[in-house]
């Protein structure tokens, strides 16, 4: 039975309540004191504080509250940090309240978004708060990992609706808040509810703390011995953690037994990119990866696998702490130290707690386990003295090592006293932009009392306000010389003493902010150009987060080339050095964008705040004709195929969305749909869930949709996309004949090697020198295939010097062979004249 189901007929707080924990009970829940005080507050009206450790079920206070409001006629939003965790909270919420009571909003996607549950990213809710006012349709708000109030560049989102909601209810859940006391009364002061506290509980499965001064292989290798694993082995880079479970390799930490098991839970999972085989390798092992640059779809296997209790150690990040679904009894963590991005620094007591929390699992474990791996050159010291046995002498004589050099001391003294730290104290990290002013201008009413309002009554210092309150003159003063706000003699019907200029998308500061950028740049593109499907492509990339690994290797790469060339033209070191430094990533069309972005901030000055990036990844892609898996191995991009293929997602759904059907072409469209299954053919989830958000009344049988599926849909079963990437396949193999790279032909395991491709291409690099790779040698009218049912037969004739087009490459792909695969299989060529 539903949730709603259960709303009694009289709505009052007792039998409110009563209906809820009698829901938990049937399904064998007994919630626990902290839980039971937190809703009887909810259920009373007040506001709550959920300082509870990690695993004491916050989550069910959450379903309770959502339950109260949806119970009393409120729209309730559940908050989190990432757009992972609020999809995840939209399908667990859509089980217990069904999927017509919940809605979801995070910018990529909004689906049912007037129902009464709403999950949303806390920026969507920090908008609508500003858009709004207090008049906003929100009765309550479950922020879920509220310290993230603290964070420096996203913090203003969780400030901002408890100054611009006071008619809310908050629910405010953290297992690492520290002193809430200010929080508290604020909260009371600005709502008129009370708020409650509720804190101090103690863990439902209790954490025991050590320090180990073994070498980790050991460390490791005693914990699964002696019955703690899953082990979750922290390291604070990805390299480290792969490294570290490479390593592990080699010692035997799961019988047979457990191995076969292992193999038949992995079934026929496809493990399809580069870093697939390793990982593949690993897990067989009983060694799982997890990090963020991994494809989601691995890091699914990984937390399946050690949900079902076959993983004996899990290798991974620090991201353990923001939610992670790895179920783990045993947290080591490999040091105390991490890298900010500006300096290696200890970590925070906050930090801390919240990777330690993890260990332990409610309903699993009676205990968890935290162990922290002592400094390397500590533990060579220690093993060197116990060497020396009790004798003084051969003590004296030990040459202790001193840490290496840039070290930042910790140790056993450090690791006692972050056990005993609380959590730092939150800081107030509001700032003013043009998007708020823009946002709190669109809102009926008085703005200069409401901008007021949201400067002075916010929990900046009084100093730091002064200083905001310039910012925010400073930036309205830009806007009316802009001409996008102006100054009205008398309210208008509405109470505005200002209204602006232009109509905001819908969507303002919700979805990616320079789409309507973008769609002015498109009309100053030439259709009739040969590269205006790439071109559109461009303009979207520049509009996207930049990935900067990917951008990087594209540097790297690019200075390279440049240095090989440099020296070949006899160019001096010290002055290769100095143009090395203009040589950076490919910028499609930057001399045409960057003065239009120039041109179009004086009429729209809030996009400022959004730097434009030109770059060419999907683009440099279909130039140099590369699946995934050769974008990955040419850039070297193993470590960070998530972020890559998320890049990827993020530039198909801008493309669906952004580019107009006035922009579109035949040559868009299919460069669009071969994006689009791509990415779903390495891994289906991240457009799946789009998918079956963006279109909940679909079945996805009916669509052949399988969100999570291990095996993606056949990729011949989309035939305009498979012609795509048969092109793309057949053209790679000409760009790569032009300049005679044998040996990476030979690499691409069509069963020929580098002789056989070179004989191959003799007679035509006999009557010609080369072979023509621009845009016009890539052509639809130079390409053909005739399909059949089980294969295609395909021609790509060869744009020679001259303009004859009298040589052909003739390949033959397999369909069922290119099925199972996920990629373009060719099962022989020829090359034929006339």
């Amino acid at each position: 039975m539903l949730l709603p189901d259960l709303i009694p007929d009289r709505v009052d707080d007792d039998s409110l309540f009563d209906a809820f924990t009698s829901w938990t009970m049937d399904r064998g829940i007994t919630l626990y004191p902290a839980q039971e005080e937190a809703l009887m507050e909810l259920v009373a009206g007040s506001n709550v504080v959920l300082a509870t450790p990690t695993g004491s079920g916050k989550s069910m206070v959450a379903l309770g509250a959502h339950f109260f409001a949806l119970a009393a006629g409120r729209r309730t939003f559940y908050t989190a940090p990432i757009k992972a965790l609020v999809s995840e909270k939209f399908f667990a919420l859509c089980d217990v309240f069904g999927a017509d009571q919940v809605g979801m909003m995070t910018g990529d996607a909004s689906v049912n978004a007037g129902a009464p549950i709403i999950c949303a990213t806390a920026e969507i809710v920090a908008n609508l708060a500003l858009r709004e006012g207090a008049d906003s349709d929100i009765g309550q708000v479950v922020m879920d990992e509220f310290h993230f109030y603290s964070e420096p560049e996203r913090g203003w989102a969780w400030q901002v609706p408890l100054i611009e909601l006071p008619r809310v209810q908050f629910l405010l859940m953290s297992a690492t808040l520290g002193d809430v006391s200010d929080l508290r009364a604020d909260l009371t002061r600005r709502t008129g509810r009370p708020t409650a506290e509720v804190s101090g509980a103690e863990r439902p499965v209790p954490l025991t703390y050590s320090y180990s001064l073994a070498p980790i292989g050991e460390a490791i290798e005693e914990l699964v011995t002696t019955h703690q694993a899953p082990v979750y082995v922290v390291h604070f880079t990805q390299a480290a953690a792969l490294e570290r479970a490479q390593a592990l390799t080699s010692v035997n930490l799961c019988t047979k037994t457990e191995k076969e098991a292992i193999a038949e839970a992995i079934g026929s999972f496809r493990f399809s990119t580069g870093f697939g085989k390793t990982l593949s390798r690993l897990v067989r092992h009983g060694i799982g990866v997890h990090h963020a640059g991994m494809l989601p779809k691995y890091r699914r296997l990984v937390e399946r696998l050690a949900q079902d209790g076959l993983l004996k150690v899990i290798c991974g990040t620090d991201t353990l702490g923001v939610g992670i679904n790895v179920p783990i009894r045993t947290v080591l963590l490999t040091g105390l130290t991490k890298y900010d991005g500006t300096r290696v620094r200890q970590l925070k007591a906050r930090e801390f707690h919240q990777i330690a929390g993890r260990a332990g699992r409610a309903g699993f474990d009676t205990m968890g386990t935290v162990v922290v791996q002592a400094p390397e050159h500590e533990i060579e010291n220690h093993r060197a003295l116990a060497k020396a046995g009790d004798d003084p002498k051969k003590k004296r004589k030990v040459q202790r090592k001193k840490a290496p050099e840039g070290f930042v001391s910790w140790g056993e003294a450090s690791f006692d006293k972050i056990i005993a730290a609380s959590p730092e104290p939150m800081v107030s990290r509001f700032h003013v932009t043009n998007s708020m002013l823009l946002n709190v201008i669109a809102r009926p009413g008085n703005c200069f009392d409401a901008m007021r309002h949201l400067l002075e009554d916010n929990h900046e210092p009084r100093k730091a306000q002064r200083r905001h309150i310039l910012r925010a003159i400073e930036l309205y003063r830009g806007l009316l010389q802009a001409g996008i706000v102006e100054r009205l003699d008398a309210p208008d019907e509405e109470g505005r003493w200002a209204r602006l200029t232009v109509d905001l998308q819908r969507d303002f500061a919700l979805n990616q902010p320079l789409s309507p950028f973008a769609l002015a740049v498109f009309e100053l593109l030439d259709v009739d150009s040969p590269g205006y499907a790439l071109d559109v492509v461009s303009v979207i990339e520049s509009t996207l987060d930049d990935p900067r690994q990917v951008l990087f290797a594209q540097q790297h790469a690019a200075r390279g080339e440049a240095v090989a060339q440099m020296k070949a033209d006899g160019i001096e070191y010290d002055e290769r050095m100095e143009l090395l430094e203009e040589v950076t990533w490919p910028k499609p069309l930057v001399e045409l964008l960057d003065p239009a972005f120039e041109t179009y901030k004086g009429g729209h000055p809030w996009v400022a705040e959004t730097p434009l990036s030109p770059k060419s990844v999907v683009r440099d892609m279909i130039e140099k004709s590369m699946t995934f898996a050769e974008l990955v191995s040419h850039y070297g991009l193993a470590r960070s195929e998530g972020l890559v293929l998320r890049y990827l997602a993020d530039a198909y759904r801008a493309l669906r969305q952004t580019v107009p059907d006035s922009v579109r072409t035949e040559e868009l469209e299919d460069i669009i749909e071969w994006l689009g299954e791509l990415i779903r053919q390495v891994d289906s989830s991240l457009l799946d869930e789009w998918e079956q958000l963006a279109n909940p009344a679909v079945d996805a049988d009916d669509t052949q949709i399988a969100f999570g599926a291990d095996v993606p849909r056949p990729i011949s079963a989309n035939v305009r996309a498979f012609k795509v990437m048969v092109r793309n396949a057949m053209f790679r193999r000409i760009e790569l004949a032009s300049r005679r790279r044998w040996d990476e032909l030979a690499g691409l395991g069509d069963g020929l090697d580098a002789d056989d491709w070179a004989d191959l291409l003799e007679l035509y690099f006999d009557e010609y020198d080369e072979i023509g790779t621009d845009q016009d040698a890539r052509g639809p009218q130079l390409f053909s295939v005739v399909m059949e049912k089980d294969l295609w037969r395909v021609r790509q004739t060869l744009a020679d010097p001259q303009g004859d087009h009298g040589w052909a490459l003739i390949g033959e792909v397999n369909l069922a062979e290119s099925d199972a695969a996920g990629e373009v299989v060719f099962d022989e060529f020829e090359i034929v004249e006339g």
